[in-house]
């Protein structure tokens, strides 16, 4: 039996990597990979998701009209033969590496692009309480705050190359990273 979890609201902060923080490679990391949903849409808001061995099904809605940092997270769990058959509907992937990464005194989670969307690193942080996000310090390791910015949103990442995102990028002065 699927288990629902309804309106849960996350706060988080998205930033672009300067650098691959030092350890990385020896921190915990699952693959996950994305399917957004319809493929027809320009940014679906209804993501499958593989994550590691757990399946779910999320519908994000902005909880605050142009606040991307505070989001309404609808979650179904699913099992692997749903997601399979789930997956075969016509969407759009994400396949990435996400690394869980200690950073003073929380865990960062940073996203290191495969595939299409290779040399792509995207730093997450959570947090419980809107006065912990709004004073946050963003870590040396990052270049740019882009919770706002609406391309490097997973459902507008969702089927695109990086030469795609290039010229976004570019803004910020990204270069391509990779992880050894």
């Amino acid at each position: 039996m699927a288990e629902l979890i309804s309106g849960v609201v996350e706060l988080e902060k998205t930033y672009l990597a300067k650098y691959i923080p030092s350890g990385l490679e020896g921190c915990r990391s699952k693959e996950i990979i994305d399917i957004y949903l319809p493929g027809s849409s320009t940014h679906p808001s209804l993501r499958l998701r593989k994550d590691g061995s757990k399946y779910e099904m999320t519908k994000k809605e902005l909880a605050n009209e142009g606040d991307a940092s505070h989001m309404i997270e609808q979650t179904i769990v699913l099992t692997e033969t749903e997601f399979n058959e789930l997956a075969k509907l016509d969407g759009k992937k994400v396949h990435k590496i996400r690394y869980l990464y200690p950073c003073n005194g929380r865990t960062a989670e940073i996203d290191v692009f495969q595939g299409a969307l290779e040399g792509l690193v995207v730093v997450d942080f959570e947090f419980d309480a809107v006065e912990d996000k709004d004073s946050f310090n963003m870590p040396d390791f990052c270049m740019a705050d882009v919770t706002q910015d609406v391309f490097i949103a997973g459902g507008m990442l969702c089927g695109k190359k990086y030469e795609d995102i290039e010229d976004d990028l570019a803004r910020f002065g990204y270069k391509k990273l990779s992880v050894n």
